[in-house]
C-alpha cells in the first residue's frame, strides 16, 4: 500500500525531476521549450542554440517569420500524436522546441554596476517553475540587470519556466550560483545594497529603499512559507516588509517581487 505518511510530490516538482532525468539521459543537459511564445522568443534569439523544432500546420503558421528568421527546418506534427517527449498536460500550443540552456556569463559580468544604479533580484530556494516563470517577467518588465538563484533547490530551466516567462527567459538574465550567501558577499563587494523581504520585519520597504534608491541594489526574496533562511537574512543590510493596505496581506513570491522591484524605483 502507498505510503499516506508522506505527501505527495506536487506536479511541478516531478516535471522538474523529469526534465533533469532527461537531461541526464541525453548527455547534454538539453531542454524542451513549448507554447507559442516561449518557441518564437527561443527561435529569435540568436544566443539559444537550437537542436529540434516540432510544429504542427497550424503553430508553423503562427511562427512563419520567426522559423524562416532561425533558418530551422520543422518536423510537422499531427496535434493528435505530438512527437515531443513532453508531459502530457503540457500546454504546448502545437510547438515544441529542444535547446541547449541558455549561458548569460558570470555574476561579475552581468552585474556589474558599470557607474549606474541597477537593480538585481535574489530568490532563496524558490522552487516553482510558474513562479519563477512570473519573477522573470516582472524582472524584465521593471527592467532589473539579474535574476539570481541557487543551482540546486530552484526552478531549473525548463518548458515550463519558459512557458510562465512567456519569452522573458530569453531576454531577462537568469543566473544560477553554487552559494546564494557567497553570491550576496560578491554583489555587496560590488556595492550593492541588500534588502531581505520579510512578512514579519518592523521596517516598511517604502521607508527601507528610500536611502538606496541612488545605488546598486538587490532585492531577495524566499520561498512562499520558509521565507529567507537564516544565513541568507544575516547577509541582508536590512529587512523589511510591504505594508498591505488593509488586513489582508500575503502576496505570493512572484507578485511581492513586482511590487517590489516597482517600488525600488527605475534601474540604471
Amino acid at each position: 500500500m502507498p505510503d499516506q505518511s508522506r505527501p505527495a510530490k506536487p506536479a511541478w516538482a516531478i516535471a522538474r525531476d523529469r526534465d533533469r532525468a532527461r537531461g541526464l539521459r541525453e548527455g547534454g543537459g538539453r531542454v524542451w521549450l513549448f507554447g507559442i511564445h516561449a518557441v518564437g522568443d527561443a527561435l529569435s534569439n540568436p544566443a539559444r542554440t537550437r537542436h529540434r523544432l516540432v510544429l504542427t500546420r497550424n503553430a508553423a503558421q503562427r511562427l512563419e517569420a520567426a522559423v524562416a528568421a532561425s533558418g530551422m527546418e520543422p518536423e510537422i506534427a499531427d496535434p493528435r500524436a505530438f512527437p515531443a517527449p513532453l508531459d502530457p498536460g503540457s500546454v504546448h500550443q502545437g510547438a515544441a522546441l529542444e535547446a541547449d540552456p541558455l549561458d548569460w556569463g558570470s555574476l561579475s559580468e552581468v552585474c556589474a554596476p558599470r557607474g549606474g544604479a541597477p537593480r538585481v533580484l535574489l530568490l532563496d530556494r524558490v522552487p516553482d517553475p510558474h513562479n519563477g516563470g512570473a519573477i522573470l517577467r516582472a524582472a524584465e518588465v521593471c527592467g532589473a540587470r539579474a535574476v539570481i538563484a541557487p543551482a540546486r533547490h530552484a526552478a531549473p530551466e525548463t518548458g515550463a519556466l519558459a512557458k510562465s516567462a512567456s519569452g522573458a527567459l530569453e531576454r531577462q538574465p537568469y543566473l544560477r550560483v553554487q552559494n546564494l550567501a557567497t553570491a550576496m558577499s560578491a554583489l555587496q563587494e560590488m556595492g550593492y545594497a541588500l534588502v531581505g523581504l520579510a512578512g514579519e520585519a518592523e521596517t516598511a520597504l517604502e521607508d527601507a529603499l528610500s536611502p538606496l534608491r541612488d545605488g546598486p541594489l538587490a532585492l531577495v526574496l524566499g520561498a512562499e512559507g520558509p521565507g529567507l533562511r537564516a544565513l541568507t537574512r544575516e547577509r541582508c543590510d536590512v529587512l523589511a516588509r510591504i505594508v498591505p493596505a488593509g488586513p489582508f496581506g500575503s502576496l505570493n513570491v512572484s507578485n511581492a517581487a513586482a511590487v517590489a522591484l516597482h517600488a525600488a524605483g527605475p534601474s540604471e
